[in-house]
């Protein structure tokens, strides 16, 4: 009897081992599983034609949400950077890439090879054109009206849109598609009289415009659209929903909120004039004391186009320019500042940009250790502007009102606040005109992108962090710069 029963559990033993090597060789992992073995998510996207932004460490709102997602998934990101959008489709389709993002919507017809996750942003469509050439006010006008050739970039959703129009209502409607190129390249065509109108994203116009403002939005096609990402369609959905799931976290945890922020927060009223005098200034300007703000910069370790920065927003690098309130020089400076400082003369450029230099980096110095880049830098700017005391005051009146005390996006709410008798009177300081560092600080961090864009590739700049992911190109990438060779002749 114990025989047979010994014998029948050695029978029971091997048959469960044949199972479970029977299961083990049928076992196929799933994509999600696949990514987090491997520890690399391959994300496809379009070539950028700026730098990463030296203070936030990534190239872009769209780009950071994605390491913040393989970060959520404990795996790094291998960007594949391509130059068109039928290159990004191709890399998803053939399983090159994981997932895609590059300003992609979906369309019924991608659907077919695609999945599309929920929108991380809106967007609306619109037509562009170069101010002093004229602007059509409809689609219809398009077919009725000379207005010159309208471009689009290729398997965007803007191509998908007109061939609608074009089937429904617009037959006669005709353009031209660009294979390769990223939503920058195609409006710079525009700024340089290349072609007269093409269709974008209205967060590429609103970046694109302060580099190129002569561009103009004839008017709005669509509104609303979601930007979504993309992975191949199959019944495999793991990796899919697990990208799904974290922007619907990601937009009701205000990960998005503070994203946005972060890349867009400085980003209000487009201002024609000022983005001019601006440029004027940095080619009849900046050159006479562009080494003064290497030099501070270098010593009090500031990037020297914040600094340059600064002083633009302070006094468009006027030495002689002076407030209603006695401030005065290229960084403004009080005169008890600059005694604390050792400046003698706040009208010499030199002493003034070394001493706004030393003064930036001690409030810089002096904000909580804990707080990180960029939200430390833009606390520090609105410190130089208002004083740190007021900052400490908004930074309590934001916890006290259940905000967020370490969110620059949580402050520059409140502090407007501080000019108001029932919110000032709670503070240690009193009485601020709270609204002017909300703008100083959106219009420095305007001027400090423009001079990365016009000083990008230059060899004095010193080396970037490295990036918490690293980027390899699909094929060779076109990465050339126009801004700053062709400054001068757009005047």
């Amino acid at each position: 009897m114990l025989r047979i029963r010994a014998r029948f559990l050695l029978v029971l033993l091997l048959f469960s081992v044949a199972l479970m090597a029977v299961a083990g060789v049928f076992y196929k992992p799933t994509l999600l599983e696949q990514v987090k073995q491997s520890g690399e998510l391959r994300v496809v996207t379009l070539a950028q034609t700026g730098e990463r932004n030296r203070l936030s460490g990534s190239t872009s709102l769209d780009h950071e949400l994605v390491i913040t997602f393989a970060e959520s998934l404990g795996v790094n990101v291998t960007f594949l950077v391509v130059n068109s959008k039928t290159e990004v489709f191709r890399a998803l389709a053939s399983g090159d890439a994981h997932l895609a993002t590059a300003g992609i919507s979906s369309t019924e017809r991608r659907k077919r090879q695609f999945r599309f996750t929920r929108p991380y942003l809106k967007v609306d469509r619109q037509l562009i054109y170069r101010f002093g050439n004229p602007a059509p006010d409809s689609m219809q006008s398009l077919v009725s009206g000379d207005y010159g050739r309208l471009e689009v970039l290729a398997q965007s959703h803007h191509a998908a849109r007109l061939r609608e129009l074009q089937r429904s209502e617009l037959g006669e409607l005709t353009w031209d598609e660009i294979p390769t190129g990223n939503p920058e390249d195609l409006l710079f065509r525009v700024w340089n009289h290349e072609v007269e109108l093409a269709i974008a994203d209205s967060i590429d116009v609103e970046l694109t415009q302060r580099y190129y403002p002569e561009l103009r939005v004839a008017f709005t096609l669509d509104k609303n659209l979601g930007l979504v990402w993309a992975v191949a369609n199959s019944d495999d959905t793991s990796l899919y929903d697990a990208a799904d799931r974290f922007i619907h976290e990601a937009t009701s945890n205000g990960v998005m909120a503070q994203l946005e922020e972060k890349y867009r927060g400085h980003l209000g009223q487009f201002d024609y004039v000022a983005s001019r005098v601006f440029l004027r200034h940095v080619t009849k300007r900046l050159p006479d004391y562009r080494e003064m703000f290497q030099q501070a910069a270098a010593e009090n370790g500031v990037d020297w186009r914040l600094l340059a920065a600064i002083g633009y927003q302070e006094s468009h690098w006027n030495p002689r320019a002076v407030s209603p309130t006695g401030v005065r020089g290229v960084m403004m400076l009080t005169q008890r500042t600059a005694g604390e400082l050792g400046v003698t003369d706040r009208r010499d450029p030199e002493q003034s940009i070394f001493g706004g230099a030393k003064y930036f980096r001690a409030l810089h110095d002096r904000l909580p250790d804990h707080l990180n880049e960029p939200v430390r830098t833009w606390f520090a700017l609105a410190a130089y502007n208002v004083g740190m005391g007021h900052l400490e005051d908004a930074r309590r009146l934001t916890e006290s009102r259940g905000g967020n005390r370490d969110s620059w996006a949580d402050v520059k709410d409140t502090l407007p606040l501080l000019a108001k008798p029932e919110w000032h009177e709670q503070t240690r300081f009193g009485y601020a005109r709270g609204w002017e560092p909300v703008i100083y600080v959106g219009q420095v961090r305007t001027y400090y992108e423009l001079l990365v864009r016009i000083t990008e590739g230059e060899e004095d700049l010193p080396p970037a962090d490295p990036l918490p992911w690293r980027s390899i190109p699909y094929q060779e990438v076109r990465r050339d710069w126009r801004l700053g060779n062709q400054l001068e002749s757009a005047l």
